[in-house]
């Protein structure tokens, strides 16, 4: 692609990009009632990222990430800033879709697109890219982007979990991939540096599991709509200011919750959302069910809890306890499809929709992401052996599918609400 053309479609990408973030927002915003004062925070932290604010202005080396699998700990103990790259975005991925296969999974289409047009000043480069080779797709777009003159560390994930050989495998990839973070920033990881990383993610993680657990409530306090672009705002914002803001939208939702203020109707289908994630500014599917009457009161994805569920758990303070702690932290709870077997997967949803007391599963997979189609239909089988019904639906970034989407949603959401009045 010459320079002139690339410079004209990063310009037309940016403003489509622009108008994309404006419309979810005004969907979130406007489109329902009595949203938590709280929540300002993150629509106006939106707002400003995606209309040209900057998010990096202190100088700290940018560590891109392309899947929850790289153990973030270690980027912030080597003094950089880790920034997720997935993106959401349906004018990043026509920009993909001019080099990538058709049939090629939303968000590494999107995500590709994004970063072959990246102009970025150098307070906002990124110095590294962090590919976990997850799915094929993956593994084949870290050549892509060292075609693009990005620097790319493959971190290599084992095709299981569940054995002591791919633990092992596992945190000989991580100690490896700290050696790297170490020569890309110029930072020795210590001990003392590594335990403060893991405090301060840990107290990140803890607030957010403080407002995980009241979602359990019986009476809806947060639609998934906003917990969603809470955890989406994990990607980028400084990671103090995100603690903040969510123990503050706690502190509200437990004075809501004392009010008996609630987010949705008394009868509102409780949903349990699972499979490819929402990555803003495509919040399309979530969006949707909560617009035809149901609220998302848990999800298994990894832009969501998957993204902030676990800690880190150590014995002792030293280096050869605390890095394996961190990649123990990222492999054994992850229930990513890519893992040879998906009965811990199940074995977590069924334990969600108990816990959440779901009416509803929705299963969302992007058109030609493999694992999670593939996936599909162990998943279905072990819901209806508990009577769990599920909304299986396939999807992309375009909106051209809105209003098919729409009609299943809504026969979905009223089938639900059928159900319910039977019980009654």
């Amino acid at each position: 692609m010459d320079k002139e053309r690339r410079e004209r479609l990063t310009k037309t990408t940016g403003v489509h990009l622009a108008m994309e973030a404006k419309e979810t927002l005004r969907q979130v915003e406007e489109e329902f009632p009595d949203n938590p004062q709280a929540m300002k925070y993150f629509y106006d932290l939106f707002r400003a990222a995606y209309n040209g604010g900057g998010t990096n202005k202190n100088g700290s080396k940018r560590i891109g990430t392309l899947c929850v699998q790289v153990p973030e700990e270690l980027i912030r103990a080597a003094g950089a800033v880790p920034v997720r790259l997935c993106s959401g975005s349906h004018a990043f991925e026509q920009a993909g879709a001019e080099f990538m296969p058709a049939k090629s999974c939303s968000m590494v289409k999107a995500t590709l697109g994004m970063l072959s047009l990246h102009t970025a000043s150098d307070a906002e480069k990124i110095d590294l890219v962090v590919n976990p080779t997850t799915c094929e797709q993956k593994k084949k777009a870290g050549e892509l982007l060292e075609e693009f003159g990005y620097r790319v560390h493959h971190l290599e994930m084992p095709p299981s979990k569940d054995s002591e050989e791919a633990r092992i495998y596992w945190q000989r990839s991580v100690k490896k991939f700290a050696r790297v973070l170490e020569e890309t920033t110029g930072v020795r990881i210590t001990k003392q540096r590594l335990a403060e990383a893991i405090k301060t993610t840990g107290l990140a993680r803890a607030a957010y599991r403080r407002l995980h657990e009241l979602m359990k409530s019986p009476r809806p306090v947060i639609r998934g709509k906003d917990a969603m672009l809470v955890t989406n705002a994990f990607f980028f914002d400084d990671l103090e200011r995100w603690t903040a803001a969510v123990a503050d939208l706690t502190d509200e939702l437990e004075l809501r919750q004392e009010q008996n203020v609630t987010a949705a109707g008394k009868h509102a289908p409780r949903i349990l959302f699972t499979g490819s994630p929402p990555i803003f500014p495509n919040l399309k599917l979530p969006l949707l069910i909560e617009q035809a009457g149901g609220v998302i009161v848990a999800d298994e994805v990894c832009s969501s809890s998957r993204l902030l569920y676990d800690l880190v758990a150590y014995d002792e303070q030293a280096l050869y306890d605390m890095v394996p702690a961190v990649a123990d932290r990222v492999l054994k709870p992850c229930t990513c499809p890519v893992f040879l077997s998906s009965q811990d997967r199940i074995r977590r949803l069924l334990d969600l929709a108990t816990s959440f007391g779901v009416d509803g599963v929705a299963y969302q997979s992007f058109a030609g992401c493999m694992p999670y189609e593939l996936e599909q239909r162990s998943v279905g089988k072990a819901l209806a052996k508990a009577n769990i019904p599920m909304l299986s639906i396939e999807t992309d970034y375009s909106p051209d599918d809105h209003g098919q989407l729409s009609t299943r949603v809504e026969a979905f959401i009223e089938s639900l609400k059928g159900k319910a009045r039977k019980r009654s």
